[in-house]
């Protein structure tokens, strides 16, 4: 037994054997005295302070006696894990890959391309100056046959990614030099222009150093809400110009490293910028560029793909035999072959249970296993474990996904001890977190790579950022890039502060002193400008401390003039423009494009170095530059003529700012190649944690983005989910020299990958062919899913032109408790509803269709009054401009908006994945001319029609559709056409030109032929209700579905009043007041009892300037007073109850209080024992005139005093929010932007 002197004299001891206990974080030695264990934790955790050191000691010692007392080993408290703590070695692996990359290598051009695009490759120039014989062509995709070579595939895939990735943006800048003075408008919207633009600042960041910038949204001409705006979202690439060149000549290119909305926020805004090529970096505050971004394209997205494609030419490709040469037979992964024999028991079951423990899964795979699994899922299930390259597809509905999770749960359950972890990649964020959610409920040791997720229980402990927080050990990693690299970055960020500080903001002109040592000025001249060359001039000197700081001042005189603000403040009215995103679908496309894993997306870190000019001297005209140097030969600088003088101060400013960007060029340089080894180091110590994950998550562009640090993990498994609906490049690229097994799950049927380029998707380019659809092309071996659970066989049949019988029912899509009839709809589940309704185009050249998009809001309207919530509603369509048309007309339903609905309504091209209980959709297109645009796409009306579980309804022009080879079959399904397939029978047929509904009372068929139709029809027929009311009257809406307590009767109360002076004449569920008892309030009736002075004279105004406009300075002065005080409204003190007599008063813009409805209806003695009201939240009614109320039920009957007549005695408040007045707090005051941002998001 080692002693603990003999322990200290060895110098190679053994691994110390630790615990860890649910009571304590850390591993506990339980053999180590107590100085032993100081110097223990000390190694540990260097920065624990002693006092903390002390009691863990303590409490380790107290423990040890407790389990000697006891006279044994002592009982341990739940154990979790035993594990050898050893010192965490060093994985090279990083940091070859990276120096791989900077090794030349033989091969074509396209591997010496850079990273960013090159000035000359925006400008077109090298294409432009080259002769005919020096082009060279685009390679094109092969969706059918053979590579001749690996650099063949390779550099095709390369160039025709590059060349979609860049040509969007090269047109954009193309556009911009041939009309340099157009708006925004006249490119449609997809081309983003920033003039003014200004360097205020550097930032020196851990992702390298970046100018900040400032530019004017004029040619924007409107707001950006830049929460839910697309525009210069964090790697974004950019190109900058000067403001005379207009890219005649010159083209600066940059990517945007972070856009901190405080900063877009600001006006004018500002913005981080890391340029491309540190020989282009720009200081100088007083150049202006124009900056060009194309707002289409997405650069940052393809960036990674193209460097690990270049880089695998340095490195083995396997499953190259596949993926190059089309071999169709395909192998045992090589790790199976070494160890074939599995246990099955996680996902087969059997009474006895040693027959799935051992099974060879090469020889003997159970012929009938029990499980949850269908006859096709166990087929792939096999697939997936025996085929190095294994390729399932899965139509809509037949758990693809379900599928991938039991693949995983086998491989777990058969993974060895040092087995690295299981790399998963899908196409979306909202994917990778799907499956991991899945595979979280049998695997904790996994992380997510990347990306934003929403899921905080499950997914956002266990990201990378998250992992690395609760890592266990703290110390560095001997040897790492990371600390190194770190210092140097802070050595040169000094030098930097040095360097710059001639620039910084200052009161005081150029340091002259500091222009000698540069060599701007000799030192005689230098003398000369101190001393002075007569008697005034020293006087002056010794009288005015600024003056011995600078003599530039006395020097110069009245020419020396402070620099004027850049950029003043823009307005541009009320007018926002458009949302592109929610503002969490673009943290979410932001934080996936960022470089490092630590949610640094929104604002760049680091040392910040603001940039000026301070002073300059004025403009004289007719001053050459050739006279400017004549006149510094003079070495005494007071014979230079006065009149000359400002001119010679611009230059010398401009040759210090030379020199200065010489020497910075150089410094950026070194800074940001330090950057990519810190970056380096940051992986080396993030490979210590996840080699201890067994699975690892993340999207296919993290696939390229984290190579480097894939690479040194060594995995053997990649499982690519949505793999047909990614682009091959990025799949390719996960062919690491470590990768065995590649497993590919997708459904080529259904939706390509995107292109940037629409042309690039068609002849002779095929670039959305996925590897998973050109493997099925070139039959390579692959299986399918057969049994669909999603769908009713109603709505599975009209799959079959795509199909055809390949997709089979399962018994629980059959059960009616499962998939119920739609409420409403008398069991006609599906239905094309046809119309001959002309589309158009909207400002953005997107089509839609008013009259279709008002018929299904009527729809959305009826199936929400039979029940249906809108939750369970999707609205489909091909089209974003009848996205906005029909999400926009739902948001006017005031009883829908008020009620708290939350509508569905999406793109296709979004939806891939989804399902929901009920789907309409618009197919827009109708017109003379037969075009049909994206309906005549297979892969996009596959996912059109799969998306529905129990009700599915169509609305387009048929007839139109009809002349369309697919369409015609679906249309022939739905009319009941006989065809040769096997389909259910159903009447009446699906198709026609009035879509039927179902009166649930009456047993009665309505038909409706357009949205007037629905006007009324408050989801039943068009007969009267006539029910009896609580109140005692008669209903009097049309037939309806809903309760009665769903809204307030709105018809005269024409009960007698207790004082004997007729009856009520108040609206039904009001106040009972007598108009002769009553007393007249006028002032409350009109002012609110507000001062005069107060009172809004908004209508005088508006009358005086009728005739200005949105851009009019009346409007403007107008509109922003008046904008001011209402902004003020949140920040007003806390409502005070007031009675009013008329509670239908709404807020009137000619009242100068902003009345608050929150109705709350109180007895006389309640508010006389309180002495005040107590406002209630309550849930509202729908109004016959669609207006908010409480529902009887909320109203306290039993506490209300009842008179003899049966009249309730109700009085009735309003809270009332007091304005401050016009003009007395202007500037004060934020915009509340959250309820804006809310609305504004509903509408994508």
């Amino acid at each position: 037994m080692n002693t603990p002197c003999s322990q200290q004299s060895r110098p190679n001891l053994p691994p110390v054997k630790l615990t860890r206990n649910r009571t304590s974080p850390l591993p506990v030695p339980h053999h180590l005295p107590k100085q032993s264990l100081q110097k223990f934790y000390r190694l540990l955790l260097p920065n624990l302070s002693p006092c903390s050191l002390q009691s863990r000691c303590d409490t380790m010692n107290e423990d040890l006696l407790e389990r000697f007392r006891r006279g044994g080993r002592g009982r341990r408290q739940q154990p979790v894990l035993d594990v050898w703590i050893q010192p965490q070695q060093l994985n090279l692996r990083v940091r070859e890959y990276l120096l791989d990359a900077s090794r030349p290598v033989d091969g074509g051009a396209w591997l010496r391309r850079p990273e960013i695009p090159s000035a000359s490759e925006v400008l077109d120039t090298d294409v432009s100056s080259a002769t005919s014989s020096d082009i060279v062509e685009i390679a094109t995709n092969r969706p059918v046959g053979p590579w001749d070579s690996k650099e063949s595939y390779l550099s095709a895939h390369y160039e025709l990614l590059r060349e979609d990735a860049v040509r969007p943006l090269r047109e954009a800048v193309s556009q911009v030099r041939i009309t340099p003075n157009a708006t925004e408008d006249a490119f449609g919207g997809t081309v983003g222009i920033y003039e003014k633009v200004h360097i205020c600042a550097i930032t020196c960041s851990s992702r390298g150093l970046a100018v900040r910038v400032t530019f004017s949204l004029r040619r924007t001409g409107k707001k950006i809400l830049w929460e839910q705006s697309k525009r210069l979202i964090t790697g974004s690439l950019v190109v900058l110009t000067p403001a005379e060149d207009m890219f005649q000549k010159t083209a600066i290119v940059a990517t945007v490293a972070a856009r901190p909305l405080e900063g877009l926020a600001m006006n004018p805004p500002e913005l981080d910028l890391f340029i491309a090529r540190a020989e282009e970096m720009e200081l100088d505050p007083a150049k202006e560029f124009i900056m060009v971004e194309e707002r289409s394209g997405f650069y940052e997205a393809d960036r990674h793909t193209l460097l690990a494609l270049q880089h695998m030419m340095r490195e083995p490709f396997p499953l190259s035999e596949h993926l190059v040469k089309a071999r169709r037979e395909v192998l045992p992964p090589q790790y199976v072959v070494d160890n074939p024999v599995y246990d099955l028991t996680s996902v087969l079951r059997n009474n006895k249970h040693e027959t799935y423990e051992n099974v060879h899964i090469l020889r003997g795979w159970p012929s009938q296993p029990s499980s949850d699994l269908d006859a096709s899922q166990i087929a792939a299930l096999h697939r997936i474990l025996a085929k190095k390259l294994a390729i399932v597809q899965g139509p809509p509905g037949t758990g693809k996904t379900f599928v991938s999770v039991q693949a995983i749960k086998v491989m777990l359950a058969n993974r060895k001890h040092n087995d690295p972890p299981i790399i998963i990649a899908c196409q979306t964020n909202h994917a990778v977190d799907q499956i991991l959610r899945h595979i979280a409920a049998f695997e904790p040791e996994f992380a997510r790579l990347g990306g934003r997720s929403k899921d905080v229980d499950i997914i956002k402990p266990r990201t990378l950022h998250r992992l690395r927080e609760t890592a266990e050990s703290q110390t560095s990693l001997a040897g790492s890039l990371y600390p190194i690299s770190r210092k140097k970055m802070r050595e040169i960020e000094k030098k930097l502060a040095l360097l710059l500080s001639p620039l910084k903001p200052s009161k005081i002109p150029m340091d002259f002193r500091l222009l000698e040592q540069m060599g701007v000025l000799t030192s005689r001249q230098a003398d000369s400008l101190e001393h002075g060359a007569s008697k005034w001039v020293q006087e002056e000197l010794s009288h005015t401390a600024e003056a011995r700081t600078s003599p530039f001042r006395v020097w110069l005189g009245k020419n020396l003039v402070p620099v004027p603000v850049r950029q003043q403040a823009e307005e541009f009215g009320f007018e926002f423009e458009e949302a592109d995103l929610a503002f969490e679908q673009l943290r979410e496309l932001e934080a996936e494009n960022v470089t490092k894993d630590d949610e640094d997306y929104e604002t760049l870190s680091g040392m910040t170095y603001t940039l000026a000019d301070n002073f300059t001297g004025r403009k004289v005209a007719g001053v050459t530059n050739d006279k400017v140097r004549a006149a510094l030969k003079e070495q005494d600088l007071w014979k230079i003529p006065e009149t000359i003088r400002p001119a010679v101060y611009r230059h010398l400013q401009r040759e210090m700012k030379s020199q200065i960007l010489v020497e910075a060029r150089g410094n950026v340089l070194k800074y940001n190649n330090l950057a990519i080894d810190r970056r380096a180091g940051t992986w080396e110590r993030d490979e210590t944690i996840l080699k201890h994950q067994h699975i690892i998550g993340m999207t296919t562009t993290g696939l390229s983005k984290y190579r480097g640090l894939l690479h040194a993990l060594q995995p053997k498994i990649v499982l690519i989910e949505e793999a047909a609906e990614t682009l091959e490049a990025p799949v390719t690229v996960a062919c690491l020299p470590s990768i065995q097994h590649l497993i590919l799950v997708g459904d080529h049927k259904q939706l390509r990958p995107h292109t940037h380029v629409k042309s690039h998707e068609d002849k002779p380019f095929f670039l959305n062919i996925s590897l998973f659809e050109r493997m099925v092309n070139n039959q390579v071996e692959f299986g399918s899913l057969a049994k669909q659970r999603r769908m009713i066989p109603e709505i599975r049949r009209i799959l079959q032109p795509i199909y055809g019988d390949l997709i089979k029912d399962h018994p629980s899509v059959l059960n009616t408790a499962n998939r119920p009839d739609v409420p409403g709809m008398g069991g006609v589940n599906s239905y094309f509803f046809t119309h001959q309704w002309n589309e158009a185009r909207d400002e953005h050249m997107s089509a839609y269709n008013q009259s279709e998009a008002d018929m299904i809001v009527g729809f959305v309207e009826y199936l929400y009054f039979n029940g249906t919530d809108t939750k369970d509603i999707t609205v489909l369509t091909f089209y974003n401009g009848q996205r906005k048309r029909i999400l926009s007309a739902l948001m006017s339903k005031e009883h829908l908006r008020i009620s708290g609905c939350r509508f569905n309504v999406v793109t296709v091209d979004s939806y891939q994945g989804e399902e929901n209980q009920v789907v309409l959709l618009s197919l827009v297109r109708s017109n003379d001319n037969n075009q049909i645009g994206f309906l005549g796409i297979d892969n996009r009306v596959c996912v059109a029609l799969s998306r529905a579980k129990c009700g599915f309804y169509l609305f387009g022009n048929g007839m139109l559709l009809y002349q369309n080879k697919t369409w015609k079959k679906v249309i022939d399904i739905m009319a009941g056409k006989k065809l040769k397939h096997e389909r259910p029978q159903l009447e009446p047929m699906r198709l026609g030109e009035q879509l039927p509904l179902k009166c649930r009372n009456h047993n009665e068929t309505v038909v409706t032929k357009s949205a007037d139709d629905f006007e009324g029809l408050h989801g039943g027929c068009q007969l009267k209700c006539k029910d009896i009311l609580p109140c005692g009257h008669r209903c009097k809406l049309n037939c309806h579905p809903f309760s009665h307590e769903m809204f307030q009767c709105g018809q005269v109360c024409g009960k007698p009043l207790p004082c004997g002076h007729g009856v009520c004449e108040q609206r039904c569920g009001r106040l009972c007041e007598c108009k002769t008892c009553s007393k007249p309030k006028p002032s409350m009736a009109n002012t609110l009892g507000q001062p005069e002075h107060l009172q809004f004279d908004g209508q005088e105004r508006l009358s005086q300037h009728s005739r200005g406009t949105s851009n009019s300075d009346s409007w403007k002065s107008f509109a922003k007073e008046e904008h001011e005080r209402y902004s003020l409204a949140a920040a007003a003190p806390p409502p005070r109850l007031r009675e009013v007599e008329d509670t239908t008063q709404l807020l009137d813009i000619t009242n100068n209080e902003a009345v608050v409805e929150h109705v709350s209806r109180m007895t006389v003695a309640d508010v006389e024992e309180s002495g005040e009201a107590k406002a209630r939240a309550k849930d509202f009614q729908i109004g016959l005139d669609g207006s908010r109320s409480k529902t009887p039920s909320e109203d306290n009957s039993e506490e209300a005093e009842v008179s003899s007549t049966g009249m309730c005695e109700e009085k009735s408040y309003k809270e009332v929010v007091t304005l401050p007045p016009r003009g007395a707090a202007q500037g004060q005051g934020k915009f509340e932007k959250e309820d804006w941002s809310q609305r504004e998001s509903l509408l994508d």
